[in-house]
């Protein structure tokens, strides 16, 4: 696989042929946004005990961990991942019909059930908020759905009152928090003067500040690339991007009604927005039990309904700021995930940072048009095939070939 390099050649140039997706659309521009920049990034599932938050993690990530009927079953959180639905990775499959198939995957983590007073060490307490705070965005999950069997913490089905539970306890730690950080940061600047860089992050913690005890989320609040960047070091509960789960018993589910839908909207409405996502985990259960396709296809057409999981995984996917590009060839289809805004020298370095460290140029096609062509070569004679340097924004999707300097750090060599 690998060329044998003279010792005394300082430069080599060889050559990395990827595959990269990408829509016909041009490049945006792409602000930054609150939350730590990376690509190996995590959804936690959240809400109140047994509204079934393991038992839809269960489902998501086809683990077997616990799920029983009572408060705190999961103590540690549970970390796992599922593949990401994708019709572009599944047409490159059928197309390559490679001997390995990897698809891009979100992770997600099963967190413990949040009561009242956690904030105040109440329940599993700051152990709970610790686990919030290490994921990058929150599944906000309720109980809307009534049975003797299910116990509430609360003793009453009131997905409302859940929220606010949930909205009031996650301030309360970044309150307690920010307060404590702004304080250590005055100290600090005692008998010292006050240059531009201070004075901008001392009005930034204030505005977080005042945003928390208005009872709105800090992801509420319109924030300047600056303050995004000190923001970001804070890792606050309330910067995290959510997506509403709504947990439904099958027949609401399947008729697309319950009374507490139009009252879950306004309530997300006045909370700073978010998609809301119905769902059942009993109907998603009976689905994922059953062991073929056809079976499952069969099964959503008797109900009259499709499983809501692959909507939950995207807008996951999507409220992380994450695309994906992939690698092609006979050997493997892969998926590969990275954060959008990312230029082509660290979307090559997802697969290895000396082809970050010596990146030279990429060379792109769009998805469409390699699908429209039919082949690489095809794309070229048709003009569909480009050159792009460092600054060019990686999109979702796009056919590239990397092209970078092994004299950067790889010994040497050409891999197809």
């Amino acid at each position: 696989p690998f060329c044998t390099i003279d010792p005394r050649v300082f430069v080599v140039r060889c050559e990395y042929r990827i595959s990269v997706l990408m829509s016909k659309k041009g490049v945006e521009e792409v602000k930054p946004t609150l939350g730590r920049p990376g690509n190996n990034l995590k959804m936690g599932i959240v809400g109140l005990p047994n509204v079934g938050k393991s038992s839809l993690f269960n489902i998501l990530c086809k683990m077997s961990i616990p799920a029983e009927n009572f408060p705190f079953c999961t103590i540690d959180p549970n970390l796992s991942r599922c593949a990401v639905p994708d019709e572009r990775y599944d047409w490159l499959c059928k197309l390559f019909k490679p001997a390995s198939e990897v698809p891009a995957f979100l992770h997600i983590t099963d967190i413990a059930g949040l009561v009242k007073g956690a904030s105040e060490g109440a329940g599993l307490g700051n152990n709970f908020l610790s686990h919030i705070q290490a994921v990058d965005g929150i599944f906000h999950m309720v109980r809307a759905f009534d049975n003797a069997d299910v116990i509430h913490v609360e003793d009453s089905v009131d997905p409302i009152r859940d929220l606010d539970i949930i909205h009031t306890e996650l301030i309360a730690k970044d309150l307690e928090w920010l307060t404590k950080t702004h304080d250590a940061f005055i100290k600090a600047l005692r008998g010292k003067a006050k240059d531009k860089a201070a004075q901008e992050h001392d009005a930034c913690l204030l505005k977080a500040l005042a945003l928390l005890k208005d009872g709105k989320h800090v992801r509420a609040g319109d924030w300047t690339n600056k303050d995004i960047e000190i923001l970001n070091e804070l890792h606050l509960l309330t910067a995290k991007p959510g997506v509403y789960l709504v947990n439904l018993t099958d027949e609401d589910y399947i008729r697309k009604k319950n009374k507490w839908l139009a009252k879950i909207k306004a309530w997300v409405d006045a909370h700073g927005g978010g998609p809301i996502i119905p769902v059942s985990v009993s109907f998603e259960q009976a689905m994922v039990a059953l062991e073929s396709p056809e079976e499952r296809a069969n099964f959503e057409k008797e109900k009259g309904a499709t499983s809501a999981l692959p909507k939950i995984i995207k807008q996951g996917y999507h409220y992380l700021n994450l695309i994906n590009y992939f690698t092609c060839g006979a050997d493997e289809v892969r998926a590969w995930t990275i954060q959008k805004g990312t230029k082509a020298p660290g979307a090559a370095g997802v697969i290895h940072t000396d082809f970050e460290n010596g990146f030279i140029m990429a060379e792109v096609m769009g998805y469409n048009d390699f699908k429209e062509q039919g082949s690489e070569a095809a794309c070229k004679a048709a003009g569909k095939f480009r050159q792009e340097g460092k600054q060019y924004d990686v999109q979702d999707g796009d056919i590239m070939h990397f092209r970078f300097n092994a004299g950067a750090g790889l010994a040497g060599g050409k891999k197809k």
